[in-house]
């Protein structure tokens, strides 16, 4: 079965509850869960990033999708590329998150968006190959993939927004480039865990 099959039959209401209640319930406010993972940077570099290397020093939106190369639809990763200069006046660092390798990454990033590619999106994209990121942060469907899935990670390394999808879902991009002010200025004010999609 194929990745497009394979998403295709999975598309059902029930995608939308699984696991969400977990992540409501236990990561915001808490301590976002560590990693460390194989990246592919934009200008077709390969790297290693932690989310760590970020505590006491910029907010992170993390956010998950389900695969590359498939029907569900890219606009949400090429729109945070398209306003990545908002995020970064607002000392954000923006990571996207698949089970894919970097090969993977690499291999779309270099695809032109007519041709379905994403173009070099100006953030790194983790390669999430052991599945164990997209589990730690209660997105992972079926043991397969991930759900499409926002969080909000502030200085201090905690979580103060998550928001999870369904496959065919997406976050809303001119509201999470607003978050990081929020967060930062209000503590835990603004912050928050919301359904999307059901």
């Amino acid at each position: 079965m194929n990745r497009a099959t394979w998403l295709s039959r999975a598309h059902h209401p029930i995608v939308a509850t699984i696991k969400r209640e977990n992540v409501m319930a236990f990561l915001v406010g808490k301590e976002a869960p560590d990693f460390s993972s194989d990246v592919s940077l934009p200008g077709g570099e390969f790297g290693k990033i932690s989310l760590s290397q970020y505590r006491n020093k910029k907010y992170v939106v993390l956010f998950f999708y389900p695969l590359d190369f498939t029907f569900v639809c890219p606009s949400e990763i090429i729109a945070f590329s398209n306003r990545i200069d908002e995020f970064n006046n607002r000392n954000t660092q923006v990571i996207g998150c698949s089970v894919d390798s970097k090969y993977s990454h690499w291999a779309w990033r270099n695809t032109p968006v007519n041709k379905g590619g994403i173009g070099d999106v100006k953030y790194p994209l983790i390669a999430d190959i052991t599945k164990k990121i997209a589990e730690d942060y209660g997105v992972l469907y079926n043991g397969s993939v991930a759900l499409r899935g926002t969080f909000l990670v502030d200085k201090n390394g905690l979580v103060r927004h998550a928001v999870v999808a369904r496959l065919a879902g997406s976050a809303a991009v001119a509201a999470v480039v607003h978050r990081p002010a929020v967060a930062g200025e209000h503590g835990v004010a603004g912050g928050g865990a919301r359904r999307a999609g059901g």
